[in-house]
């Protein structure tokens, strides 16, 4: 309407600056894919100096020893080590041939949930309270550090000696103030002594977990929990809905390391429920050292351990799918 004539860009064949027709062309019939794929090859290649030497350690410290550990699990070796030829998938079959290997997954399953979460729930509060200003807190954050900083077969063995049936001082405390009439055995039983493992190893990891939540609250801006005041959240909705989870990351990053921990942990086992007889009181890990030191089946313990390795593997990545640790932070 007296606006003169409309020009129509697509029937001059041109296109409006900003916008893709999605169509190739005589160089580039794949409408830019194969340039934006030449032009990713060729930035990986100008950053592969740069690279080059994390992926030649990742080789030699992770990839070469999870694949020799699989190669040694289908060998025959004797006792001493020696290999005496393929032996195929017999170590496997060997290996879920033993009756009590189903009882000892599910004490592995029972170790790890347990250990991890009781440890990211105690480790939540108090990183909560040390996130707190108060009088000597520098002391209380040092004195948290004490269990991480300390051999751990060496807290174990005093937890050992501790609740010894007979010169324990936890036992002896206990006869004293009427609980108990004698001493009893919390680490001659299996079951007991699972369990007093269990308060173990949450106990050490309770220092790592703590700081690594420590830090994720570190990084939230005050001005997050000031804003929920203000709008009447209580403070378990702001914790909840405002501080929860921007924690997803630090979180993610504790319980997958322990998870790494506690399925791998010996030292506690060991010195808790290894003169216990059988497999009553055992994980896989522990049933690995069992196999090599006293039943002499290297090969049948390299199956173990590649078993092993595939668990934490499936484990945590159910875990990553599940939780999805950046979804609070990325959405």
């Amino acid at each position: 309407m007296g606006c003169g004539p409309r020009h129509d860009a697509a029937a001059d064949g041109h296109h409006r600056p900003g916008r893709r027709s999605g169509r190739g062309t005589a160089e580039d019939p794949t409408g830019g894919e194969l340039s934006r794929g030449k032009t990713r090859f060729t930035a990986g290649l100008a950053a592969l100096p740069w690279i080059g030497p994390v992926l030649v350690l990742i080789a030699a410290i992770v990839a070469f020893p999870a694949g020799y550990m699989v190669w040694t699990s289908t060998r025959d070796l004797n006792s001493y080590g020696q290999d005496r030829g393929s032996a195929g998938l017999a170590n496997y079959r060997t290996l879920f041939r033993i009756p009590e290997l189903a009882s000892v997954l599910l004490h592995t399953v029972i170790w790890v949930v347990a250990v991890v979460l009781i440890t990211l729930l105690l480790s939540a509060a108090l990183a909560q309270f040390l996130n707190k200003d108060f009088p000597g807190r520098t002391a209380v954050r040092l004195a948290v550090l004490v269990p991480w900083a300390a051999s751990v077969v060496m807290t174990t063995t005093i937890f050992y000696y501790m609740l010894d049936p007979d010169v324990g001082i936890a036992n002896r405390f206990l006869v004293d103030i009427g609980l108990l009439e004698r001493g009893f055995g919390f680490t001659k039983q299996p079951t007991e002594a699972f369990m007093v493992a269990i308060g173990v190893a949450v106990f050490v990891s309770i220092p790592f977990t703590t700081y690594t939540i420590l830090a994720g609250l570190h990084s939230i801006p005050a001005e997050l929990g000031e804003a929920g005041r203000v709008d009447g959240a209580s403070a378990w909705q702001r914790y909840r809905y405002l501080t929860l989870p921007q924690l997803r990351p630090a979180i993610a990053v504790a319980t997958i390391i322990n998870i790494i921990n506690v399925f791998n942990s010996l030292p506690i086992l060991q010195v808790l429920t290894g003169s216990i007889a059988g497999f009553s009181a055992d994980t896989t890990t522990t049933l690995t050292f069992k196999l090599i030191r006293q039943n002499q089946q290297i090969d049948t313990a390299a199956a173990m351990s590649v078993l092993n390795f595939g668990l934490i593997v499936v484990i945590i990545a159910i875990y990553v799918k599940v939780v999805r640790p950046t979804r609070g932070v990325d959405e």
